[in-house]
């Protein structure tokens, strides 16, 4: 397994505490992976014991906060934090604009992977969404997609053929679900099969929201001869409610960051290739050194 990696110091957007010791030995994403396992730990944190804790202010806490509710982490509560419901996802217009960055650099990289006059799916998600744009100065393709966002994007190429599931469209984000998306999907045979997701357990689970885009994506996974999932940092060790699979079931993960343990001895066990954004990640190397 090839992997595009660095010792990356990218941190958070949120801005570090000069008048706390812990922030200035500690980048703003380690302080905020240290606050996630505390929240985990104990179901609810207050500002004032997470602030006492890092050494920093309430306010730097309150953005820390913000940061990971946002990005659908925490649930931000009056006084503190708790553990986010695994029953709703974050809004898609919030989710469109996160990690804008490195879903560019994800979908960047993704689309060096489909050759010309490829068969692809491609499923519900902004990241895909971002996928389709860097597909569409490729040539000849044949996508079938569930999303129809996709299927405008990529519609402008007049030598694609875009087909679009059947099925039931969620008003909010423009997915195609229910019965007969999984009957439309189940009639092709595909190169490709492109898929995204709400969250990536650290045992290897993939998890997302709603169980009818959930049978959709199995659908996709089954019918397609390699599944390449797409999934920025964000979405390791995220809580949701519905199992898709696990992810010795795709051929290949795409994403931001190098992954870190379990999850990376997880996938360390399986056959599946990592690919992280060589935007950031520079430094080459190969999982049997």
């Amino acid at each position: 397994m090839n992997v595009m990696t660095t010792n990356d110091s990218a941190e958070f957007s949120t801005p570090p505490d000069n008048g706390g010791s812990t922030s200035k030995l500690a980048p703003v994403r380690k302080r905020h992976e240290a606050i996630l396992k505390i929240v985990q730990a104990q179901g609810f944190v207050t500002i004032e014991s997470l602030a006492q804790q890092f050494s920093v202010t309430p306010q730097t806490i309150r953005r820390d906060i913000n940061t990971l509710d946002t990005s659908g982490h925490l649930r931000r509560h009056h006084g503190g934090a708790a553990m986010p419901t695994s029953t709703e996802n974050v809004a898609y217009t919030q989710r469109k604009v996160m990690c804008l960055r490195e879903k560019h650099q994800i979908a960047r990289m993704v689309a060096t992977q489909i050759p010309n006059h490829a068969s692809l799916f491609i499923n519900i998600g902004t990241t895909t969404e971002e996928i389709a744009k860097c597909l569409c100065n490729h040539v000849r393709l044949r996508i079938i997609t569930n999303n129809l966002n996709v299927a405008s994007i990529l519609a402008g190429n007049d030598n694609f053929e875009v087909i679009v599931a059947g099925g039931l469209v969620r008003p909010r984000d423009g997915g195609i679900v229910g019965p007969l998306t999984i009957d439309f999907i189940e009639q092709f045979r595909v190169d490709y099969g492109i898929i995204g997701i709400s969250g990536i357990d650290l045992d290897g689970t993939l998890l997302d929201f709603d169980y009818r885009e959930v049978r959709a994506a199995r659908a996709i996974i089954d019918n397609s001869r390699k599944v390449f999932l797409a999934a920025d940092h964000t979405k390791f060790g995220r809580n949701a409610m519905v199992r898709l699979g696990g992810i010795s079931e795709i051929d290949a993960l795409f994403t931001d960051r190098p992954l870190q343990d379990p999850l990376a001895e997880v996938l360390a066990a399986t056959d599946v290739d990592l690919h992280v954004a060589p935007e950031t990640h520079k430094k080459s190397w190969n999982r049997s050194q």
